[in-house]
């Protein structure tokens, strides 16, 4: 009942978005996901990626038998455009193989074989979606918020020193190579994601269910509820705001180069560049990745704080948020999977009041950044501390209340020798 719910919310979901992005004259996430069966994908990666997940619910030999259609029909259609002059991207293949998995669970599965090739089904179509309704918000953003308020945000970052702009400028002076591989990191977020979740998953297609709680389950989440608050809250990023990249739209083209603060108001921008600053879902999706990698073996635990390292290095050195966004990010990211641990483990007393906390704290960031941005830029030696205070508060927590949730190990009793005679050695 739980699955089927869920089916039916995301397919309304995405008819509402489909039926948005069709009335700013843009395809929707259902036509752009149903193009990618025929027509070269976005993100080949992601589509594999999704495949992976599906496949945590098959045998070794399906998993192979799965890996070798796709390739085969990869192939075939890199071959087809090659000879047409089309738009090469692989990716084809992987989808076609989940479609496939989804006629085969109605035909030639049963019980709870077939629930559960539905649940891997479902688990890798999800991450796909998400994707592009992620693409469908953006659009909206751009289209309905006609003025963005990254003065505000910006002129409270200087309570944090600006550290998009130290950032931005370190970035620069690496040269292509460090922008190389930040931009990597930044792009193929999902599929970190998706070789961590492997890692918690690989016990499915033995022990046929899934565990309570997993990554892909907060990775949704965050996706899902992240960009309502684009739209209470638009923000293009400094690289726009400030940068060359605005053009005549941005304030003046001074990233990374310096910073000033102005009384801040709301600024009108194009209705192109989407407002998906506040708060950085990269640095939630990040973060959440650096949590569960802990409790995998040391190459997962060293990629996981990698990759975040990585993303916030991305996320402030091209300029695509600022300081006060990432902390943001953080505290948001946080919340979610306290709030999904919660639920997965049963509510009490300690989940709520954690997730009320951190709660609290992200939306006294959100008016503090709106309405004492001034005050915030004037006082940096004040504001600043008490920032990372509030985000180090909601880290405490979470890893205190979160500790205290892990099954503590019960110490075995020695049995005390019995008093009485002995059986005699003959």
């Amino acid at each position: 009942m739980m699955w089927a719910a869920v089916v039916v919310v995301a397919l309304g979901f995405l008819v509402v978005l489909e039926v948005a992005a069709r009335h700013y004259g843009q395809p929707g996430p259902i036509t752009n996901q149903a193009k990618e069966v025929i027509f070269a994908p976005k993100s080949g990666p992601l589509l594999y990626a999704s495949m992976a997940l599906m496949m945590v619910v098959l045998t070794w030999r399906q998993r192979a038998i799965a890996i070798a259609a796709a390739v085969g029909i990869d192939i075939a259609f890199f071959l087809i455009r090659w000879a047409v002059d089309a738009k090469m991207m692989f990716g084809n293949g992987a989808l076609w193989v989940i479609l496939a998995c989804v006629v085969i669970a109605f035909t030639r599965r049963t019980g709870q074989e077939r629930v559960l090739l539905l649940k891997g089904v479902g688990l890798g179509l999800l991450l796909v979606a998400g994707r592009k309704t992620g693409d469908a918000w953006l659009l909206i953003t751009s289209k309905t918020r006609p003025t963005v308020l990254d003065q505000y945000v910006a002129t409270a970052d200087h309570a944090l020193g600006n550290p998009s702009w130290l950032v931005g400028r370190f970035v620069k002076s690496t040269g292509p190579i460090g922008a190389h591989i930040l931009d990597y990191v930044y792009i193929q977020l999902a599929v970190a994601a998706v070789i961590v979740a492997l890692y918690q998953l690989r016990n499915v297609s033995t022990e046929r269910r899934f565990p309570a709680h997993h990554l892909v389950r907060t990775f949704l989440v965050i996706g899902l509820l992240g960009p309502a608050f684009y739209m209470i809250f638009p923000v293009v990023g400094p690289i726009f705001a400030y940068g060359a990249d605005g053009g005549h739209w941005a304030v003046a083209n001074v990233w990374p180069n310096s910073a000033s603060i102005s009384v801040p108001h709301h600024m009108p921008f194009n209705e192109i560049t989407p407002r998906n600053c506040m708060p950085s879902l990269h640095t939630a999706w990040a973060t959440t990745i650096f949590i569960h990698s802990r409790k995998g073996p040391k190459a997962l635990r060293i990629a996981g704080a990698f990759w975040w390292i990585a993303t916030l290095g991305a996320t402030l050195g091209f300029g695509y948020h600022y300081g006060t966004d990432i902390i943001a990010g953080v505290v948001f990211a946080l919340t979610i999977e306290a709030a999904l641990r919660s639920l997965a483990r049963g509510w009490d007393r300690s989940g709520a009041l954690l997730v009320a906390y951190g709660a609290a704290i992200f939306t006294a960031f959100l008016l503090s950044y709106r309405y004492l941005s001034m005050t915030m830029a004037q006082h940096p030696w004040i504001f600043g501390p008490l920032l990372m205070l509030a985000t180090f508060s909601v880290i405490h927590y979470f890893i205190r209340t979160t500790k205290q949730w892990e099954p503590q190990p019960v110490p075995v009793r020695k049995l005390e020798p019995q008093a009485g005679p002995q059986p005699e050695l003959v």
